[in-house]
């Protein structure tokens, strides 16, 4: 088997990583990210599956988060008319952005198992 062989084309990958980090700008194209990523898995060599795992799995936990996120800081904006809700809003807020920093960390670490022509070594991990 040669080396050409073994490569598989990685540019569907890159552009699903490209729209996860456009993502911080406008929020929608981690949707089309998505849906690339989920029409690209059935197809894919073991290297890129691992890739497009890890892709679905981050936008998921990634909504998931940033839902929990709103859901606490609407909650806060109920309450802040007795005062309670400022902390609230405060944790909500704190929700949010750890869950920016933990989406781009991802996205950047899965970009550079991807340069590297090497398979995501934890498609599965919650944390990197």
């Amino acid at each position: 088997m040669t080396y050409e062989d073994r490569v598989e084309d990685k540019t569907m990958a890159v552009v699903c990583y490209a729209l996860y980090l456009l993502a911080f700008t406008n929020g929608l194209t981690a949707i089309i990210g998505l849906i690339i990523a989920m029409s690209q898995q059935s197809t894919a060599g073991p290297v890129m599956h691992s890739h497009y795992t890890f892709l679905i799995r981050t936008f998921w936990i990634g909504l998931a988060l940033m839902v929990a996120g709103g859901i606490v800081c609407g909650i806060g904006a109920v309450l802040t008319f007795i005062l309670i809700g400022f902390p609230i809003m405060a944790f909500g807020g704190l929700i949010l952005g750890v869950a920016s920093i933990w989406f781009g960390i991802r996205c950047i670490l899965g970009l550079v198992y991807l340069s590297r022509d090497e398979p995501h070594p934890r498609p599965y991990a919650l944390l990197a």
